[in-house]
C-alpha cells in the first residue's frame, strides 16, 4: 500500500510541475494537491526509518503548490501596441473614403 501511494504521490507530482511549467494558470492546484494527500498518506503509513521518499515527495509538491499560488496572483498584463493601434484607424478611415467613392 505504501509502495502504491508514492508512486501515485510521484507521478502526480511530475503532473503538477509540468502544469506549472505550462501556462495552465490554477489547473495545477489539482495534481499537486494529490500528491500532497498521497505522500502524507505514505509518510503515515512508513515506519520511521523508510519516511525519506514520502519527506522529500512532501516537500516538492509544497514549493510547487507556492509556485501556483505564486503565478496565479501574478497580473496578466498585455502591452498596448500603438502602433497596431494607429494602423487600425487608418484603415478603417481608407475603407470609408473607398465606400465614399464607390456613391
Amino acid at each position: 500500500m505504501r509502495k502504491a501511494l508514492i508512486v501515485l504521490a510521484f507521478i502526480f507530482a511530475i503532473l503538477g510541475i509540468v502544469f506549472v511549467i505550462l501556462p495552465m494558470g490554477t489547473l495545477g492546484v489539482l495534481p499537486v494537491g494529490l500528491s500532497l494527500l498521497f505522500a502524507g498518506l505514505a509518510y503515515a503509513k512508513s515506519d520511521a526509518s523508510n519516511r525519506n521518499v514520502p519527506k522529500w515527495l512532501i516537500i516538492v509538491a509544497g514549493l510547487t503548490l507556492v509556485i501556483v499560488m505564486v503565478r496565479a496572483m501574478m497580473p496578466d498584463e498585455v502591452e498596448q501596441d500603438v502602433q497596431f493601434e494607429q494602423k487600425k484607424i487608418e484603415s478603417k478611415q481608407e475603407d470609408l473614403q473607398d465606400l465614399e467613392g464607390l456613391e
